[in-house]
């Protein structure tokens, strides 16, 4: 799976700032904890270079790249480090070059179209927009992507728990960057388990799964059902005279008095970033059942039925 793919399927690329190098490995693993599985380290301190390799070294599970990257000096030494992928704030077509020659997947940040333009010139399908809550946010995103329907876009800047639902559900979005998931203090502090924590708020509402109400044949089938939401998607269960609740959004009927015993539809901003989520506790798609809208994926059932029905993943 090449660095882009993994972007898409985290739905959120960490921009890391780093004022220790032993706080790489650390943090690393915190992100890992909360279901990230890609950082960038920003070149914006002097640990960066040794915080990369740090992690290049101690992290496999952990794709990380470099940030900020502003020169192709930075660039080379990212690289050395064991930088698996570039963001850079704005466009340099030598350090575009230099990744491509290299194999390196470069992310330049590109807010106009002659940018943009470029971009798409050195071959390139996915920009950074930054700073998107100044550059005019997902409105102006939008704007943009209809001349280039081929590019997708990495916004940072503005994006935050409460929003990036908005984003990820737009087709012209690849997967937003941002640093509230893990602060320059919360790494200082070492408030790892805060980061983790924030880790899982920011997919689950990246996820943004809407309520369902489910009905089983009886109360043993509506176990198995709850079981699988805890399992997979780590909701909370809420156990109730005629219905479990996991998390305030899909109910769990406990008898089918209310319809037909067959598929669960769950609602999702975006069905790339649900399916690793799922195949984290050993729940895989069906790729024979994938159904597309243009180039993006809105439907897809996995490989398990789960209490007697099969689950179908509905993009929004």
């Amino acid at each position: 799976m090449n660095p882009l793919e993994r972007f898409s399927r985290a739905c959120i690329v960490p921009v890391v700032v780093l004022d220790n190098a032993e706080d790489a490995v650390p943090t690393a693993k915190a992100l890992l904890a909360g279901g990230i599985d890609v950082m960038e380290i920003t070149f914006r301190t002097a640990a960066a270079k040794d915080s990369i390799a740090a992690v290049a070294s101690a992290c496999p599970d952990m794709l990380v790249g470099a940030g900020t990257v502003i020169n192709l000096e930075q660039c080379k030494a990212a690289v050395s480090a064991g930088a698996g992928f570039i963001v850079s704030p704005g466009f340099d077509e030598e350090i575009i070059k230099y990744c491509i020659k290299a194999g390196i997947t470069v992310t330049p940040g590109c807010v106009a179209p002659s940018e943009i333009m470029s971009a798409v010139k050195l071959g390139l399908s996915v920009v950074k927009f930054f700073p998107a809550n100044v550059y005019g946010g997902l409105t102006a995103l939008k704007s943009l992507s209809a001349p280039f329907p081929g590019v997708k876009f990495l916004p940072t800047g503005g994006i935050n728990s409460h929003n990036i639902g908005d984003y990820i559900a737009a087709p012209f979005i690849h997967a937003v960057g941002g640093s509230w998931i893990c602060t320059r203090k919360d790494i200082a502090d070492g408030n790892f388990d805060k980061i983790t924590a924030l880790c899982r708020e920011a997919r689950q509402n990246a996820l943004g799964f809407e309520h369902l109400g489910i009905n089983c044949e009886n109360v043993e089938s509506s176990t198995e059902v709850s079981n699988f939401f805890q399992t997979a998607f780590d909701f909370p269960l809420k156990d109730g005279s005629s219905s479990v609740f996991a998390s305030p959004n899909i109910e769990i009927l406990k008898s089918s008095n209310l319809g037909a015993y067959g598929h669960i539809a769950i609602r999702t901003n975006n069905i790339l970033c649900a399916v690793p989520e799922l195949e984290r506790a050993g729940f895989y798609a069906d790729t024979s059942t994938a159904k597309y809208k243009d180039d993006r994926l809105v439907a897809l059932y996995l490989k398990q039925e789960i209490g007697g029905f099969a689950i179908h993943l509905l993009q929004k």
